[in-house]
């Protein structure tokens, strides 16, 4: 099977400092390390995508990913995409339209390590991230 590996390059920006929270619920954390290999570090790394890539961020959002079942109906279920960036695993975070808190072009990636010391980088630098590309539903 031929899988199609895509890049996203995106400008590392500040975040809503919001995902902590997110990260480290139960029930996100035991499907992180069931389905995807990691727990979260609490936080994500936030990438401003460039305009060039913005068309394949939209196709991003409208594939199926690793779905993160919340037990508690008030939460809404999270979809998340494998990704790599520079040899560590990560995954992007889909958010339902009606819970995304961010900019159309900004994705959240979840890692098991904190990404900014683990590569190195700050606000501005520039990140490319890897995927397969998802069968579309």
């Amino acid at each position: 099977l031929e899988m199609n590996i895509m890049k996203l390059t995106g400008r590392v920006v500040a975040g809503a400092k919001q995902a902590a929270f997110f990260t480290q619920l139960d029930w996100v954390v035991e499907q992180c390390a069931e389905k995807l290999g990691f727990k979260p570090f609490p936080g994500t790394l936030n990438l401003e995508i460039i305009a060039e890539d913005l068309d394949l961020m939209h196709q991003l959002k409208h594939k199926k990913g690793v779905e993160l079942q919340p037990a508690d109906p008030q939460f809404c279920a999270a979809t998340v995409l494998p990704v790599d960036i520079a040899g560590h695993s990560g995954a992007v975070v889909v958010p339902a339209e009606e819970v995304n808190i961010h900019k159309e072009n900004i994705v959240e990636i979840m890692s098991g390590e904190r990404l900014r010391s683990a590569l190195n980088i700050e606000d501005g630098d520039l990140v490319t991230i890897m995927f397969q590309e998802p069968e579309a539903e």
